[in-house]
């Protein structure tokens, strides 16, 4: 969907700093945004209850992660991220889930809302 050339907020799977790693994921979203430069394109890394990955995303130049709330060290993991200019959110913010069927489809139908049952081949909002 990247194609659109809207702005967009990429989050991770639920804890994917747990299964997938925090490397993977900026070389992730390195590659979007390599392909599409022209987009303005934000992230937000899963971390789960790890607040060790947390500060190893930190390091690695993630500023934005979901860290859950009553792991230890949750406000020192806050404070670290605002010292370099990144955020630590408490709970993930509302997202459309692509990996669900249809949801290309949703999201399609959402960019691009009808105001008439004439005028496309979307669903009337």
């Amino acid at each position: 969907m990247l194609a659109i050339g809207r702005p967009v907020t990429l989050l991770s799977a639920r804890g994917a700093a747990l299964f997938a790693g925090c490397g993977w994921w900026r070389a992730l979203i390195a590659q979007a945004r390599g392909e599409h430069p022209t987009i303005p394109i934000d992230d937000i890394l899963d971390c789960a209850d790890a607040a060790g990955l947390a500060l190893g995303a930190l390091r690695i130049g993630q500023r934005r992660i979901v860290l859950d709330p009553d792991v230890g060290g949750w406000a020192s993991v806050a404070e670290i991220a605002a010292s370099l200019g990144g955020e630590v959110l408490s709970e993930r913010p509302d997202a459309a889930d692509m990996a669900l069927p249809g949801a290309a489809r949703r999201l399609r139908d959402w960019l691009h809302p009808r105001t008439n049952p004439d005028d496309s081949g979307h669903a009337v909002s």
